[in-house]
């Protein structure tokens, strides 16, 4: 028990760390979102979506790889193996390189192409956006190759070091956003060629802070065929629900722009950004959370895995609803302080793609468990087969002339199926209690939660005044009764003696 409470205070004290962190990006990132939609326009803004999907479109190819060494580094230090993970480590570090070279050769030639003959864009704007997809590529590259130290940090679990320098990369990006500004060039390029230098420079500092910390994190050029074998097994499998997100994620922007404008893609991305935003709470607590899942399994304990899963997944959900349910009701009352201009469908994308984070959450914790167990092919054909369905409905739903935003509304769909799918190939796989999870979880939140707190939010909306009144009386109910509900059916008894413990020291 003591050593649960260890665990406990330290996933509390990193997900604090993190709150930190996501606090900073997120005031520095809706201001400078801000900023650069005004200095690009819409046009430059949405082409800049638009051409940052098509490069994240080859994370079809290093989403797999990326999962397996989080995965393996994070087993292994569960295993308690020092050789194991410096093997772990360096494999990691070639395998990186080798893909990296592969998605140059294969995303230079295939972004231009569908720059000049597939994208909605001015002829005159064709320039830029090849820059644009350059410098877009050379960010992607650098990321690409620091995925073993991010995942060296995530396993330490390092939080304060990973807050620290997003905070520095949260202010090199608000420096971008305000140099463009003032720029007299052509800013659109500008601000690509700057956003390359600030990804640069921020994985340098990853790279130097684990090169200091962790002394596996010393690149030696020998290569452990076996390792490298099961890596790639385990990321062949991958390779489907990888697909499947980036489709879903960055293949609706695309078919946007085939059936509407680049306008429509800028309201989408600022949508995204917004909802980036509220959905940090739960990314950062998931951050905090998802070692110690994959750690417990590796160790073998696999009881306070399952009941880490449930509890992470009602949480998560409770902390993103908490802050959801008044961005939800108040969507285009916020945009318009935070924009000059509101691009329309901006409302509804931001509604929508709220719900659909409120139904990722559910899942999130046991996709962490499924890939601890290394045992993932049935689960991706089957959950990653059922995702590969977003994009053919989508195009679907628009050819027959539906609304852009139905392309979340299908997501939001097949979210709910997958989650119940994840469910079974959950148990199947480990053991995971079904029955518990329905009960404490699902029904709780859908059943308890949700329908407890949403009549007084729609009974405002019906008599709530216009402008900051109206707002400040719907976000102060929507935050009131969302915590009493919370309290008194999201938390179970020892989570509320817990908080109440801790509120007394105080």
């Amino acid at each position: 028990m003591k050593h649960e409470n260890h665990r406990g205070a330290r996933i509390a004290k990193n997900t604090l760390m993190l709150y930190v962190r996501m606090f900073a990006l997120m005031l520095v990132g809706l201001y400078a979102s801000r900023v650069v939609l005004a200095a690009l326009g819409e046009n430059d803004y949405g082409i800049y979506n638009v051409i940052g999907g098509v490069v994240s479109m080859f994370t079809i190819i290093s989403g797999a790889l990326n999962s397996a060494v989080q995965r393996f580094i994070t087993y292994e230090m569960g295993k308690g193996s020092e050789a194991q993970l410096n093997k772990v480590y360096s494999s990691a570090v070639l395998i990186q390189l080798a893909l990296a070279l592969v998605i140059v050769a294969l995303a230079e030639p295939a972004g231009l192409w569908f720059i000049d003959n597939k994208m909605t864009i001015d002829p005159s704007r064709i320039p830029a956006a090849r820059m644009v997809l350059h410098f877009s590529l050379l960010a992607f590259v650098i990321n690409l190759m620091s995925v073993p130290q991010m995942a060296s940090i995530t396993a330490h679990e390092h939080m304060s070091a990973y807050a620290w320098i997003g905070i520095l990369d949260g202010g090199l990006r608000l420096g971008v956003a305000l140099a463009i500004a003032y720029s007299s060039s052509d800013r659109l390029i500008m601000y690509a060629a700057l956003m390359a230098l600030v990804v640069i420079m921020v994985r340098a500092a990853y790279g130097i802070y684990c090169r200091r910390h962790f002394p596996e994190c010393r690149f030696r050029p020998h290569m452990d065929k076996g390792l490298i074998k099961e890596m790639f097994s385990f990321a062949g499998w991958n390779f489907v629900g990888v697909t499947s997100g980036v489709l879903r994620d960055h293949g609706g922007n695309i078919l946007i722009n085939l059936f509407s404008s680049p306008a429509v893609n800028a309201a989408r991305g600022v949508a995204v950004q917004l909802n980036g935003a509220v959905q940090g709470f739960v990314t950062n607590f998931m951050t905090a959370v998802n070692p110690q899942i994959t750690k417990t399994y590796a160790s073998g304990e696999h009881e306070y895995t399952f009941s880490l899963v449930r509890r992470a997944s009602r949480l998560s959900f409770c902390l993103l609803y908490l802050l959801a349910l008044p961005v939800i009701f108040n969507a285009e009352f916020l945009l318009g302080i935070w924009l000059k201009e509101v691009p329309s469908h901006a409302p509804l994308f931001v509604q929508l793609f709220l719900i659909f984070a409120l139904s990722e959450s559910m899942s999130n914790p046991m996709i962490t468990a499924m890939l601890a167990t290394g045992n993932i092919r049935r689960y991706q054909l089957v959950v990653g087969g059922l995702q590969l369905l977003n994009l053919p409905v989508s195009y679907m739903c628009l050819k027959l002339g539906a609304i852009p935003e139905v392309t979340v509304v299908v997501a939001i769909a097949i979210s709910q199926i997958c989650l119940w799918a994840r469910l079974i190939m959950l148990n199947k796989a480990t053991g995971f209690p079904v029955m518990p999870f329905v009960d404490k979880v699902y029904c709780t939140l859908l059943f308890k939660v949700v329908c407890c707190s949403v009549w007084l939010p729609l009974s405002i909306e019906a008599v709530k005044p216009e402008g900051f009144l109206g707002f400040a009386v719907s976000a102060s109910g929507c935050v009131l009764v969302t915590l009493l509900i919370v309290w008194l059916f999201g938390l179970q008894p020892d989570e509320r003696q817990w908080a109440v413990a801790k509120l007394k020291r105080r």
